[in-house]
């Protein structure tokens, strides 16, 4: 030390602040769906139960008709499958679930958030409530308890958090705009709060899915690279144990979407509808 430096003290040394691990793998403690009927949300549920987790709440409207649900977990390997009436445009009751959740379990070591709506884009060119409600549920209902969970497992110091966005929300498309800018709010806000959560020992799987083929798109023509509700859990699965941030599914709609950015405004305004 210098003379005439004073020495500092331990007490009035800056410390540096202490940066948890983020998790890495698939931690076999509860796990919470919120979207509990989702197709994708019970197909990675199913995985995760062949993966040894054992404890599972799922969240949604209608408890009284998630019995073949339950019974998918079940077989899977399940030996707890707890229901909670959810709804996801209710903000006021996102909290009360969450705690009602943790109560009863404990609180999550992994968080699937699979709900949503694909809506009508003609309705809601036409309706601008069409619209909102679209953006409600797909964007501002997902601020909202993200954040609450974000919170909620900060505290906890550990978890992890799966968020579904689309490639719909990497470059808006005409034939889906309202479902689109949706898509891209969550995706840009899910992307900054896994940048948030860093060191908190809390991780957040981003998945980009392409068309996935069921419930929500039936009657529409399959487009190119399409994957069953299946083939996505697949993917995030392996997603979550490896410790990725981000997955596509499938891989290759990274490559094709970064050319898809450059297209002049022009051309992709044609593409077909």
């Amino acid at each position: 030390m210098a003379a005439g430096t004073p020495e500092i003290s331990g007490a009035r040394r800056m410390r540096r602040p202490i940066l948890h691990d983020d998790p890495v793998g698939i931690d076999t403690g509860p796990v919470l769906v919120l979207g509990g009927r989702s197709e994708i949300g019970v197909a990675l549920a199913e995985r995760l139960a062949g993966r040894g987790c054992s404890t599972f709440v799922l969240a949604a409207r209608r408890i009284d008709d998630l019995d073949d649900e339950e019974r998918r977990l079940r077989a899977a390997g399940a030996t707890t499958v707890d229901r909670i009436e959810f709804d996801a445009d209710d903000l006021a009751g996102h909290e009360p679930v969450l705690a009602e959740a943790a109560r009863r379990h404990g609180e999550p070591r992994t968080v699937v958030v699979a709900f949503g709506v694909l809506g009508d884009q003609a309705a809601a060119e036409r309706d601008p409530g069409a619209a909102v409600a679209v953006a409600h549920t797909d964007y501002v209902a997902h601020v909202h308890v993200l954040t609450l969970l974000a919170n909620r497992l900060r505290a906890a110091g550990r978890g992890t958090l799966v968020v579904f966005s689309s490639v719909a929300g990497v470059r808006v498309r005409r034939a889906n705009y309202v479902y689109g800018s949706a898509k891209a709010g969550l995706d840009g806000f899910a992307s900054g709060l896994a940048d948030a959560l860093a060191g908190s020992g809390v991780r957040l799987l981003l998945v980009r899915p392409g068309f996935v083929i069921g419930r929500m798109t039936a009657g529409m023509s399959p487009a190119p690279f399409s994957r069953t509700a299946d083939q996505v859990a697949d993917a995030v699965v392996d997603a979550l144990a490896r410790g990725r941030r981000e997955v596509w599914v499938p891989a290759v709609l990274r490559p094709v979407f970064a050319g898809m950015r450059l297209l002049p405004r022009a051309v992709w305004r044609r593409l077909p509808r």
